[in-house]
């Protein structure tokens, strides 16, 4: 199966009829792995400083964590597992696997607790693949 595959098929997934605004499947070094057409074009300072956080929880806290230029207040995490962001109706999780980092974005009617569930499996599902 393909990396877009991944991310078409499986983060891009129909959630009570809705979806996640956008899914991406990037690498430890911010290299991307597959992305949905509506992920936001990040800068590399973005994604290593999502890395920092997650080695270093709260480093992202006074500053925000940003993604494609938007800002996202981080709400809570795990320490070198999960970051979750939010803004306003709408957020971010991201999970980290041992060679890449799974980004799902969402905004209502998707709930923060549905992209959780969404982003966190499948990253849990690539961290027992070996991934």
């Amino acid at each position: 199966m393909s990396w877009q595959t991944y991310v078409d098929d499986h983060l891009m997934c129909d959630i009570d009829g809705n979806h996640l605004t956008a899914a991406a499947i990037i690498g430890h070094d911010g290299s991307v792995w597959a992305q949905s057409s509506s992920f936001p074009k990040f800068k590399p300072e973005e994604i290593t400083g999502i890395m920092k956080d997650l080695d270093e929880p709260g480093f992202l806290a006074p500053t925000g964590l940003h993604l494609g230029g938007t800002k996202y207040m981080v709400i809570q995490g795990e320490p070198n597992a999960v970051i979750r962001g939010k803004k306003g109706s709408g957020g971010v999780t991201i999970k980290k696997t041992g060679q890449a980092l799974i980004f799902g974005i969402y905004d209502e009617p998707v709930t923060p607790g549905q992209c959780n569930m969404i982003v966190e499996r499948m990253g849990d599902y690539l961290i027992d693949q070996g991934l």
